[in-house]
């Protein structure tokens, strides 16, 4: 069966020379919800799966009950690196401070703590290998790396070394992580499993 001849086609946005800015994001008519800048290119957003989903709830809720005062932790928002880099982490722990307007959009990089990002099937050289490069040249003192192993989690934590400005491994934690940086967290990781796995 042929096509319509009149059949609409999707209209991507064409980047300009150079690439795509940060401020570009805001900009931008009909964006997904969710678009990360990455050296000058827009990341579409993909499908999340459950484990995903129930990583990043479990890691804003519990990072947010547990931070002091001055701290926020928000979902999926975006963190201005620089020009060419908006990218937006799972879950960013941030200081409050920074947070003006409910349509605040983004936050400076320099106002993260910690970022967390969960590995989907479309993010793992993103997640293991990108954005860990430009979150510490960016400063930012903590990357968690959450990894599904077999429907349970592994969180991989890094910490900034100020010597270097490259992230070191502070441990790979499983069923259960307790760590005193950037705050006192203990958290039960067996609570992201999904709903049919508990128990087993």
């Amino acid at each position: 069966m042929n096509a319509t001849p009149n059949a609409a086609k999707p209209a991507w946005p064409v980047p300009p020379e150079g690439g795509w800015t940060a401020d570009d994001l805001d900009r931008l008519p009909n964006l997904p919800a969710h678009t990360q800048l990455i050296d000058a290119s827009l990341v579409f957003p993909c499908p999340h799966s459950v484990f995903h989903e129930r990583a990043m709830s479990f890691f804003a809720r519990h990072l947010d009950s547990a931070a002091p005062p001055e701290l926020d932790a928000l979902c999926r928002f975006t963190v201005d690196i620089d020009r060419q880099n908006r990218p937006e982490p799972d879950v960013a722990v941030l200081r409050s401070d920074a947070l003006g307007s409910d349509e605040q959009t983004r936050v400076h990089a320099t106002a993260v703590v910690l970022v967390v990002e969960v590995v989907g099937p479309d993010s793992v050289s993103r997640d293991r290998e990108t954005k860990p490069l430009k979150y510490a040249r960016a400063k930012i003192p903590h990357y968690w790396r959450v990894e599904n192993e077999d429907g349970r989690a592994a969180v991989h934590v890094f910490e900034l070394e100020p010597t270097t400005g490259s992230y070191t491994s502070v441990g790979i934690f499983r069923e259960r992580m307790k760590v005193d940086a950037p705050f006192s967290v203990d958290l039960d990781l067996t609570g992201i499993r999904t709903r049919h796995g508990k128990g087993k």
